[in-house]
């Protein structure tokens, strides 16, 4: 794992893919362009002042056009050299009346798409600058996926709530929203191929929505201690990966049969025992009974008393990869094979805000709230490299190992 040190603490990155590994961070109101050198050591290649602080960014490889979203609300885009040792700035769109969360450039349409805490999503023609159409949402957007194919937009927000857009040119249509998470959504990744959206949330939960498969099958995936922060997919493995806060990360066997977690049931006493629960003044005044405190089971979903809920497990292939709250009668069914883990867990050693998966390389890059980048090399190996090598600052503009 290779590390070197930025001055900012919430850093949006990207990653571009090719022998020569190239960083784009931005630093303050800078943007910068790292290059990894024969030797090994990323060293900064050219840089850019904006008037104002970047807040997100995009790279397209094919066209080299990086679009760079601000704390004004303006969408800038940047056109790197093939050597990547010039920026020249080709458009500004002024996309939003607050800070830009989300951009994404669409090469296959030429679209500019964007998010702000204005709580509007807009698309832009990248051709002539105009833009084409915007949509208020239920908060500001902090999770934005598409789908080239079918032109449905994926929009998160803080409510928790994702919403999916079919887009046209110049107008767009409400198509449905689902809502899973406690918590706001935080995260999104989109996988094309067996059509899935993925949701990650400050509830430390992830949801699997099967958009595909057009049965409404949601699937939770409970491996974090704190809020999830990032997801990537990586589509030649079926891995995900997910990162939260508190520099945890999870990658997660996607290629497995997968369970959805049971509803809650209702009920007035415990569904094992039938002893009532501490609201059921009735069966309690009949059978002398004190009443309990109700919990569920995460297996089955029925509503039980402490008592016959006492076990704790496992259980995978529901999400669950921390022990959960069982009844005894599941907690028997339970095997050891049915509590195989289906993730694998890691410490990042810092507290992560933003992460990139690189599919081509393999590689995952993190940033974290210590002000320090760290590259992993091939990450869906499984295997997470706890080597790292720490790159000092000995000058604002010189990263040296």
């Amino acid at each position: 794992m290779a590390a070197f040190c930025s001055p900012s603490s919430n850093l949006p990155v990207v990653y571009l893919p090719g022998e020569c590994v190239h960083i784009l961070p931005t630093w303050s109101v800078t943007i910068r362009v790292w290059l990894k050198r024969d030797s090994g050591q990323y060293w900064p290649s050219v840089y850019y002042t904006m008037p104002t602080t970047c807040s997100c960014m995009s790279f397209n490889p094919e066209t080299r056009r990086l679009s760079v979203g601000t704390d004004t609300g303006a969408v800038s885009e940047f056109i790197l050299s093939e050597d990547y040792n010039k920026m020249t700035p080709a458009r500004t769109y002024q996309a939003h009346q607050g800070r830009v969360t989300v951009v994404l450039f669409v090469l296959e349409i030429e679209w500019v798409l964007s998010t702000g805490q204005d709580k509007n999503f807009t698309w832009h023609c990248s051709e002539s600058g105009q833009q084409l159409g915007t949509y208020r949402t239920a908060a500001w957007v902090s999770g934005l996926q598409f789908d080239v194919e079918t032109r449905h937009v994926f929009v998160g927000d803080q409510s928790g709530q994702v919403t999916i857009l079919k887009l046209e040119q110049d107008n767009c249509s409400l198509v449905t929203t689902f809502k899973g998470h406690t918590g706001n959504v935080t995260a999104l990744c989109w996988d094309p191929v067996q059509r899935v959206l993925f949701s990650g949330s400050s509830d430390h939960s992830i949801i699997m929505w099967d958009i595909g498969g057009r049965k409404g099958t949601a699937i939770e995936l409970q491996g974090h201690n704190d809020k999830v922060q990032g997801l990537c997919y990586a589509s030649h493995t079926r891995q995900l990966i997910s990162c939260s806060s508190d520099g945890g990360i999870v990658i997660w066997n996607m290629d497995v049969t997968r369970q959805e977690t049971p509803e809650w049931l209702d009920s007035d006493s415990c569904q094992k025992c039938e002893q009532p629960f501490f609201w059921n003044f009735k069966q309690m005044w009949d059978s002398k009974k004190i009443g309990l405190r109700q919990h569920h089971c995460r297996k089955c979903g029925q509503a039980v008393c402490g008592k016959c809920s006492s076990k704790r497990s496992t259980i995978p292939l529901m999400g669950f990869e921390f022990e959960v709250r069982v009844c005894d009668s599941c907690h028997e069914s339970i095997t050891d094979e049915d509590r195989a883990p289906t993730a694998t867990f890691h410490d990042s050693k810092h507290s992560i805000v933003y992460m990139h998966y690189e599919p081509t390389t393999g590689n995952l890059l993190t940033s974290g709230t210590d002000k320090v980048i760290k590259v992993c090399l091939s990450v869906c190996c499984i295997q997470w490299s706890r080597s790292e090598a720490h790159y000092q600052t000995r000058h604002p503009d010189t990263y040296m190992i």
